[in-house]
Protein backbone atom coordinates (compact mmCIF):
# COMPACT_ATOMS: atom_id res chain seq x y z
CA UNK A 1 0.00 0.00 0.00
CA UNK A 2 1.39 3.49 -0.90
CA UNK A 3 -0.20 7.07 0.31
CA UNK A 4 1.30 11.07 -0.52
CA UNK A 5 2.03 10.02 -4.55
CA UNK A 6 4.11 13.68 -5.89
CA UNK A 7 4.95 12.42 -9.53
CA UNK A 8 7.50 15.32 -11.81
CA UNK A 9 7.98 14.49 -15.00
CA UNK A 10 11.53 14.01 -16.27
CA UNK A 11 11.33 14.10 -19.74
CA UNK A 12 8.77 13.41 -22.63
CA UNK A 13 11.38 13.60 -25.21
CA UNK A 14 11.04 10.25 -27.00
CA UNK A 15 8.24 8.45 -24.43
CA UNK A 16 7.82 9.58 -20.61
CA UNK A 17 10.30 9.20 -17.38
CA UNK A 18 8.65 10.14 -14.63
CA UNK A 19 9.96 10.48 -11.25
CA UNK A 20 7.48 9.50 -8.40
CA UNK A 21 8.04 10.22 -4.38
CA UNK A 22 5.40 8.13 -2.11
CA UNK A 23 5.23 6.70 1.18
CA UNK A 24 5.60 2.97 1.52
CA UNK A 25 3.75 0.93 3.79
CA UNK A 26 5.82 -1.66 5.64
CA UNK A 27 5.02 -5.07 6.77
CA UNK A 28 5.82 -3.83 10.95
CA UNK A 29 3.47 -0.69 10.40
CA UNK A 30 5.53 2.17 9.42
CA UNK A 31 5.53 4.28 6.50
CA UNK A 32 8.94 4.78 4.56
CA UNK A 33 9.12 7.44 2.44
CA UNK A 34 10.80 5.77 -0.75
CA UNK A 35 11.95 7.85 -4.41
CA UNK A 36 11.15 5.72 -7.96
CA UNK A 37 11.98 6.62 -11.81
CA UNK A 38 8.97 4.92 -14.13
CA UNK A 39 9.93 4.84 -18.28
CA UNK A 40 6.57 4.71 -19.72
CA UNK A 41 6.96 4.07 -23.36
CA UNK A 42 3.18 2.51 -23.70
CA UNK A 43 2.25 -1.17 -23.90
CA UNK A 44 3.49 -3.90 -27.12
CA UNK A 45 2.40 -7.02 -28.17
CA UNK A 46 4.92 -9.49 -30.23
CA UNK A 47 3.87 -12.96 -32.10
CA UNK A 48 5.73 -16.21 -32.75
CA UNK A 49 4.65 -16.50 -36.35
CA UNK A 50 4.65 -20.50 -37.46
CA UNK A 51 4.48 -22.74 -39.87
CA UNK A 52 4.05 -26.67 -38.67
CA UNK A 53 4.04 -27.89 -41.73
CA UNK A 54 7.24 -26.57 -42.51
CA UNK A 55 8.72 -27.11 -38.96
CA UNK A 56 9.47 -23.01 -39.99
CA UNK A 57 9.53 -19.80 -37.67
CA UNK A 58 9.75 -16.31 -39.00
CA UNK A 59 11.69 -13.68 -37.06
CA UNK A 60 12.93 -10.47 -37.38
CA UNK A 61 16.29 -8.41 -37.32
CA UNK A 62 16.84 -5.01 -37.02
CA UNK A 63 19.49 -2.17 -35.28
CA UNK A 64 18.80 -1.41 -31.60
CA UNK A 65 20.57 1.08 -30.42
CA UNK A 66 20.12 0.12 -26.43
CA UNK A 67 21.77 -3.10 -27.07
CA UNK A 68 24.61 -1.36 -28.86
CA UNK A 69 25.33 0.98 -26.12
CA UNK A 70 25.42 -2.22 -23.80
CA UNK A 71 27.97 -3.84 -25.50
CA UNK A 72 26.34 -5.77 -28.72
CA UNK A 73 29.23 -4.83 -31.48
CA UNK A 74 26.80 -4.48 -33.98
CA UNK A 75 23.32 -3.41 -32.40
CA UNK A 76 21.62 -5.84 -34.72
CA UNK A 77 19.06 -8.52 -32.44
CA UNK A 78 17.10 -11.28 -34.03
CA UNK A 79 13.61 -10.94 -32.63
CA UNK A 80 9.82 -11.52 -32.77
CA UNK A 81 7.82 -9.57 -34.58
CA UNK A 82 6.67 -6.55 -31.97
CA UNK A 83 5.05 -2.81 -31.69
CA UNK A 84 3.73 -0.67 -29.61
CA UNK A 85 0.31 -0.71 -29.31
CA UNK A 86 -0.52 3.24 -30.55
CA UNK A 87 -4.29 2.84 -29.47
CA UNK A 88 -5.09 0.12 -30.75
CA UNK A 89 -6.05 -3.16 -28.68
CA UNK A 90 -3.13 -6.05 -28.85
CA UNK A 91 -4.71 -7.87 -31.68
CA UNK A 92 -5.19 -5.34 -33.88
CA UNK A 93 -1.90 -4.02 -33.54
CA UNK A 94 0.16 -7.18 -33.81
CA UNK A 95 -1.58 -8.04 -37.05
CA UNK A 96 -0.59 -4.55 -38.11
CA UNK A 97 2.80 -4.86 -37.32
CA UNK A 98 3.33 -8.80 -38.60
CA UNK A 99 2.50 -7.06 -41.99
CA UNK A 100 4.57 -3.70 -42.10
CA UNK A 101 7.11 -6.18 -40.18
CA UNK A 102 7.10 -9.26 -41.97
CA UNK A 103 4.50 -8.75 -45.56
CA UNK A 104 2.67 -11.63 -43.97
CA UNK A 105 -1.39 -10.94 -43.36
CA UNK A 106 -1.96 -13.22 -40.47
CA UNK A 107 -5.86 -14.31 -39.42
CA UNK A 108 -5.71 -16.50 -37.05
CA UNK A 109 -3.64 -15.14 -34.13
CA UNK A 110 -3.78 -16.22 -30.38
CA UNK A 111 -3.37 -14.41 -27.07
CA UNK A 112 -1.04 -16.84 -24.91
CA UNK A 113 0.00 -14.70 -22.12
CA UNK A 114 0.54 -11.16 -20.89
CA UNK A 115 3.80 -9.98 -18.47
CA UNK A 116 5.72 -7.21 -17.51
CA UNK A 117 8.81 -7.19 -18.72
CA UNK A 118 10.75 -4.85 -16.20
CA UNK A 119 8.53 -4.32 -14.25
CA UNK A 120 11.58 -2.41 -12.05
CA UNK A 121 11.80 1.16 -14.13
CA UNK A 122 9.44 0.40 -17.22
CA UNK A 123 5.44 0.57 -17.06
CA UNK A 124 4.92 -1.41 -20.07
CA UNK A 125 3.08 -4.81 -20.25
CA UNK A 126 3.75 -6.90 -23.41
CA UNK A 127 0.83 -9.05 -24.98
CA UNK A 128 1.99 -12.55 -26.31
CA UNK A 129 0.53 -14.04 -29.36
CA UNK A 130 1.26 -16.75 -31.59
CA UNK A 131 0.45 -16.90 -34.99
CA UNK A 132 0.55 -19.86 -37.92
CA UNK A 133 1.66 -18.66 -41.24
CA UNK A 134 1.87 -19.96 -44.71
CA UNK A 135 3.92 -18.85 -47.49
CA UNK A 136 1.26 -17.75 -49.76
CA UNK A 137 0.19 -14.99 -46.78
CA UNK A 138 3.46 -13.04 -47.76
CA UNK A 139 1.98 -10.45 -49.85
CA UNK A 140 4.45 -7.55 -49.03
CA UNK A 141 8.17 -7.62 -48.69
CA UNK A 142 7.85 -6.48 -44.78
CA UNK A 143 10.59 -4.32 -43.62
CA UNK A 144 8.93 -1.71 -41.49
CA UNK A 145 7.34 0.88 -41.57
CA UNK A 146 9.19 4.08 -44.00
CA UNK A 147 7.91 6.44 -41.80
CA UNK A 148 9.71 4.79 -38.78
CA UNK A 149 13.13 4.10 -39.85
CA UNK A 150 13.20 0.67 -38.97
CA UNK A 151 14.99 -1.62 -41.95
CA UNK A 152 14.13 -4.47 -41.03
CA UNK A 153 15.14 -7.73 -42.37
CA UNK A 154 12.31 -10.89 -42.41
CA UNK A 155 14.41 -14.12 -41.79
CA UNK A 156 12.76 -17.47 -41.62
CA UNK A 157 14.25 -20.14 -39.27
CA UNK A 158 13.49 -23.97 -39.22
CA UNK A 159 12.55 -24.30 -35.68
CA UNK A 160 15.17 -26.05 -34.70
CA UNK A 161 17.78 -23.79 -35.79
CA UNK A 162 16.00 -20.75 -34.11
CA UNK A 163 16.42 -22.75 -30.86
CA UNK A 164 19.78 -23.56 -31.49
CA UNK A 165 20.69 -19.68 -32.35
CA UNK A 166 18.84 -19.19 -28.66
CA UNK A 167 21.08 -21.68 -27.13
CA UNK A 168 24.30 -20.09 -28.37
CA UNK A 169 23.51 -16.28 -27.32
CA UNK A 170 22.90 -15.83 -30.75
CA UNK A 171 19.08 -14.81 -30.01
CA UNK A 172 19.41 -12.29 -26.82
CA UNK A 173 15.78 -10.87 -27.33
CA UNK A 174 13.57 -11.53 -24.26
CA UNK A 175 10.49 -11.65 -25.73
CA UNK A 176 11.79 -13.99 -28.31
CA UNK A 177 13.12 -16.41 -26.05
CA UNK A 178 9.87 -16.41 -23.99
CA UNK A 179 7.95 -17.25 -27.20
CA UNK A 180 10.56 -19.91 -28.79
CA UNK A 181 10.42 -21.79 -25.15
CA UNK A 182 6.43 -21.59 -24.85
CA UNK A 183 6.37 -23.07 -28.40
CA UNK A 184 8.74 -25.83 -27.70
CA UNK A 185 7.18 -26.89 -24.41
CA UNK A 186 3.49 -26.95 -25.88
CA UNK A 187 4.49 -28.83 -28.73
CA UNK A 188 3.71 -25.94 -31.27
CA UNK A 189 5.95 -27.41 -34.37
CA UNK A 190 6.24 -30.91 -33.59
Amino acid sequence: MIRNIEKTLLSDNWYTLNKFKFEYHKEDGSWETQEREAYDRGNGATILLYNKEKGTVVLTRQFRMPTYVNGNKDGMVIEACAGLLDGDNPEDCIRKEVEEETGYIVRGVRKIFQCYMSPGSVTEILYFFVGTYEDGMKLGEGGGAVDETENIEVLEYSFEEALRLMRIGVIEDAKTIMLLQYAQINGLLS
